[in-house]
Order: C-alpha cells, then structure tokens, then sequence
C-alpha cells in the first residue's frame, strides 16, 4: 500500500489510490522497440516454394562414353585422340546418333577452366546436352587421392555430377 506524506493531524498514514505508470509505460515501449525490430528480421523477401527431395544415386551405366581433355589439350573419345573439328562425327558414330546418351566429361588438373569450357561448349553446339564431369574422391585424412596416379578413374572410381546444358 502506498501512503501519502501530507501532514495532518494524526500520526496515521493516508491511503494513496493512484498507480505510478511510469516504470509499466517503460517497459512497454521497450518491448515495442524489441518487435518492432525483430518482425523484419523474421520475414524472408523472396517467396520459394522449395520441393522434398528424395534423390537416389544414379545408376551408372553399363558402357560409359569418356570425353577426356588431356594435358596438352587434346580431345579423346574414349582411347582415341580425335580433333576438335571431328568432335561431333566421332560422337555420332559411338552413339548411333542417340544425342540424348549421357557423355562422362573427364580433363586433366592442369587443363585452364577456358579450354574445359571450350569442350563443353563443343559438346553443346554438336547437340549433345547430356553430360556428367568426373572427378576423383579424396577419402584419407592426408587427402591423398583414391585412385593411383596417371590412371584415369573408371565410372566405379568417382562421383558423377550431372550437368543439363541449357
């Protein structure tokens, strides 16, 4: 209870009716400020509906098709060396024309992203869009490679990323 500290005539305190808002006003605006903060900071501005996912590994296929960069930027299908003009001819013959069979891109570490590019936009223009980049895991903790050195991995080797060309 709260008193009041007029003096009159008895030694009795008085009851005061009144609330002190103040402290309850404070808190109030404190807390506005805290929403009025952290509202913004909840919302997402751009609006996605993002799908389930429930991807499998890929199968791999029985007889792959290597498109391989070698070191001094040659270009071989499978074993063969072929040059760049016959890309597409030499595509057509080991696919039988199915444009839609999926190509394993493989190159060199020394091979510039430029002339990977290059291929892939070979690739494209020849009308193969399908194709997948190989490359190899690294499993020890000293991040030597799985595969020996100087071999080129096999479909069992590697993780395959699959690239739609658009």
């Amino acid at each position: 209870m709260a008193g009041s500290l007029n003096s009159s005539e008895n030694d009795e305190l008085e009851e005061n009716h009144e609330i002190n808002v103040t402290p309850f006003i404070d808190v109030m605006l404190v807390l506005l400020i805290i929403f009025m903060v952290a509202a913004p900071l909840a919302t997402v501005d751009v609006k996605v509906d993002l799908p389930a996912s429930t991807a499998k590994p890929q199968e791999r296929p029985g007889d792959p098709l290597y498109v391989t960069v070698k070191r001094d930027l040659s270009v071989a299908v499978g074993e063969a060396v072929v040059p760049r003009e016959a890309l597409k001819e030499v595509l057509d013959a080991q696919t039988k024309g199915n444009q839609d069979t999926r190509i394993f891109l493989r190159a060199d570490k020394v091979v510039d992203y430029g002339d990977l590019m290059a291929v892939m936009n070979l690739l494209r223009e020849s009308g193969y869009l399908k194709f997948a980049l190989v490359g190899l895991e690294t499993v020890s903790n000293d991040g030597a490679a799985t595969a020996a050195s100087g071999r080129l991995p096999t479909p069992d080797d590697v993780p395959v990323e699959t690239i739609q060309a658009r």
